[in-house]
């Protein structure tokens, strides 16, 4: 599949992936990517499937997205580019570096673990289902709608990103750039282990929120059964969205990590 994907920094310098989350798009790590081509890398943001403004597929598996990842990198031609993956985005980059060995430098997995992880969007899918694009006039209506499901005001504008507006017959009105139907149907695979039959060797670093549940004391041993050469770094005052709760700190732990 042909993802969309922004582009920031120098074309000629070192080639260094980011992929977004569930519910996420490229528009989320627009404004830290800048930071991150200031450090001489040029910068690749793909919008993974059934996400922003990349294809729609009933197809909805870490093989799959595995595979567009595969596609972007030999469209544009990148030799070993450093892979850097959040949330599902993080299993994306893991499942990739499985499927295809010895095509990347280096790979960063931000705040998830290969384990397993139970459905816990349940109450977000509900909610974005409960709005009702036809009859919503502004995204504060989306937004009333969306408190019965989500108290965080931070995590309903966040969600709320993927609302845009389209022309239907001569009119405007709300559409998601998210495949809904697909997501809430494949949302047990998103939590799917990642399993592997060779250690990836090459080096890796998982960043983690000091708040975060997501990578526990517990899961390091299993994470390196599958990538002997990680280390672990753990970002004070962060949870789960590392890199938008603490972005100074998350570059500072990148780039000690790429600069060795």
């Amino acid at each position: 599949m042909k993802l969309y994907y922004r582009e920031v920094g120098d074309p000629s310098a070192t080639p260094l992936l980011i992929v977004h989350g569930i519910f996420g798009s490229s528009d989320n790590w627009l404004t830290i990517s800048k930071t991150i081509a200031e450090q001489g890398y040029r910068v690749i943001l793909p919008d993974q499937r059934n996400h922003g403004q990349s294809p729609r597929s009933d197809d909805f598996s870490y093989a799959h997205l595995a595979d567009d990842i595969h596609e972007l990198i030999q469209d544009l031609k990148l030799d070993k580019p450093i892979l850097v993956g959040h949330s599902m985005g993080g299993k994306t980059m893991m499942q990739y570096v499985m499927q295809y060995p010895g095509t990347f430098q280096a790979l960063v997995v931000v705040d998830i673990a290969p384990k397993f992880y139970p459905v816990h969007h349940s109450d977000i899918l509900r909610g974005l289902a409960a709005i009702d694009l036809a009859t919503i006039r502004t995204r504060n209506d989306a937004d009333d709608i969306l408190s019965a499901y989500e108290p965080s005001p931070t995590v309903r504008q966040f969600l709320l990103k993927n609302l845009y507006r389209e022309m239907v017959n001569g009119t405007s009105q709300f559409a998601w750039r998210l495949n809904l139907p697909v997501i809430s149907r494949e949302i047990h695979g998103v939590g799917e282990e990642l399993t592997g039959t060779h250690p990836v060797t090459e080096p890796t670093l998982f960043i983690r929120g000091e708040r975060s549940p997501y990578i526990l004391d517990s899961d390091w041993p299993a994470i390196q059964r599958l990538f002997p050469n990680a280390r672990l770094v753990s970002i004070a005052d962060a949870g789960h969205w590392v890199q938008a709760e603490q972005p100074a700190a998350f570059v500072d732990a990148l780039m000690g990590f790429l600069n060795e």
